[in-house]
This record gives structure tokens, sequence and C-alpha cells, in this order.
């Protein structure tokens, strides 16, 4: 009798432990197959003072070209971001760019749908954890996650990146304002074309009035200590529309924080050692949304 009455306990115990065990496994999924943050990569910016490194001209200065190791061929570029007049998309942390290479044929393009989300003092991980409550997951491999780390302001960016092929373009033309449209509504991917409710994306491309460009740039590309490092010269309008300002970024990427941080603290010394560096975060997209 002891002995029967034992097992029933042991058994009532049991059954318990594995109710109890089922009711967290369902509760809190996350715990053995849930989604982990992104893991990105840093883009350092650097802003150099363009009344100080270019010419009358407005090309980079030969003493810059020299520091980098830059051969003097360039390779120009074209961009414009696609929103409504009242900046719905931005208003959203999303941008839709199209962008030209030289290097690409007549017919060949790039659409970015980017993500942004601030990084408030510092705090990477919970961007990146604000990213993954709202889809952007490790197991996404068709966004890329990385952070933007200018003079003072650093953005966590999610970017898709589409390369397509359009006929009826030359050199670095870009596409009309109903090539443009077509072009990114059929190639808008699922989470900017829902973001918040169906077609969310799509129907605001269908009220862009005019693309917000195009913005002409140029590229250089060295190298600094064993880095590639890209040395952009900007083209924007001027906030009264009468003439233009030049932004010069000089900017590389890595993997790794730790490099990030001291290689980005070493390269504003030196440039400004050189007389060269603008302590200050120059935003092109915002500008170009302002200005265009």
């Amino acid at each position: 009798m002891i002995r029967s009455g034992m097992e029933h306990v042991q058994k009532a115990i049991g059954l318990k432990v594995m109710l109890a065990l089922l009711a967290l496994l369902l509760v809190v999924p996350s715990m053995v197959h849930g989604a982990s943050p992104m893991v990105p990569d840093y883009e350092l910016k650097v802003f150099l003072d363009p009344d100080v490194v270019l010419d009358q001209d407005r090309r980079l200065k030969q003493d810059v070209i020299t520091y980098f190791q830059m051969p003097s061929t360039v390779e120009k570029l074209a961009v414009q971001f696609m929103d409504t007049e009242d900046l719905d998309l931005n208003d959203e942390g999303w941008a839709v760019r199209i962008r030209k290479k030289e290097e690409y044929t007549d017919s060949e393009f790039q659409l970015t749908y980017k993500k942004r989300y601030p990084i408030v003092n510092g705090d990477i991980n919970a961007a990146l954890d604000q990213a993954e409550q709202e889809g952007f997951d490790a197991s996404d491999t068709n966004y890329e996650a990385q952070v933007d780390w200018g003079y003072a302001k650093q953005t966590l960016s999610i970017s898709r990146k589409k390369k397509i092929t359009r006929s009826g373009y030359e050199g670095m033309e870009l596409p009309t304002r109903k090539d443009s449209r077509e072009w990114t509504i059929d190639e808008a991917p699922g989470k900017f074309e829902d973001w918040g409710s169906n077609n969310w994306g799509t129907d605001h491309l269908e009220d862009v009035h005019k693309p917000f460009g195009p913005v002409k740039a140029k590229r250089h590309i060295g190298t600094w200590e064993g880095l590639e490092i890209y040395v952009e010269v900007w083209q924007m309008l001027n906030e009264n529309g009468t003439g233009f300002d030049y932004v010069v970024e000089a900017s590389f990427k890595t993997p790794s924080y730790a490099t990030a941080a001291a290689k980005k603290t070493q390269l504003e010394q030196e440039m400004s050692s050189e007389g060269w560096f603008l302590a200050q975060d120059q935003l092109k997209t915002q500008m170009i949304l302002e200005r265009y």
C-alpha cells in the first residue's frame, strides 16, 4: 500500500514536471528555436573640409590622392531617391534608392530598400533588438545589417539590394519618374511593401511626385592601414537651389567593432593633423530629401 501510494505520487510529480516544461516551451519558444539579431559590419565615415581638399575645379587635390595611395582615375556615381512630397517613407525610417555606377552597362541599375534605426548613446544591441522584433533577424539572408558610424552619430541600416537590367538608357542616365516608380514597385521586397499594413510601401511609391535627384558623385579608391578606403566627392544643390555644395567623405568597412572604433579615432586624428578634418556629421540622404 505504501509503495503503491509512493508510485502514484512519483507519477503525479512526473506528469506535473512534463506539463510545466511543455508550457514553458509553448510560452517561450525562442529559448529553443528563436531567431537571433543580425550581425552587422561597420562603415566608418570621416568627413573632410571641401574648401581645403578640393581644388578650384572641385576635384580632389593631389596630396589627398597621394596620401591614400589612390590612382588618378575615379568612378562616377549617380543616385536618386524615391519618396512622397511629405516624406512618408523617410518618416518611417525607410529609404528607397536608385543608383547608377560607371562600371555598369547602360541597362544596369541598383535598387536599394533600406530601413534605418537610430542608435542611442552607442547602444548598438538595442537597435539590433528592435530590428529583430520588427522582423529583421539573422535568419533573413536577403538583408544586410550595417552600422553607419559618422563623427558623432551612429545608425543601424538594414538593406536589401537588387541589381536589375532595363533597356532605354545610356551612360550615367537615371530613370524617369514613370520608370522609377514602376521599377521600385515591381521589385519591392515583402517587408517594405507590407510595412505596418498591406501594400504600405508600394502605395507610397505610387504617390511619388518625382524622384529626389539626380545627385552626382566621384569615388576614389585607395588603401589606408591595410584597409580599402573610399574618398567620395558629392555635388549637392545648396539650400537656396542656386548653386552647389560639396560633401567629401572618406569611408572604410570592417566586420570588427574593435577595429572600427580604433581606426575611426586614428583616421580622425590623422585628418586633423593634415588640416583636412571636418568635425561634423553630414547626412547625405537627408540633405538630398531636403534640397531636391
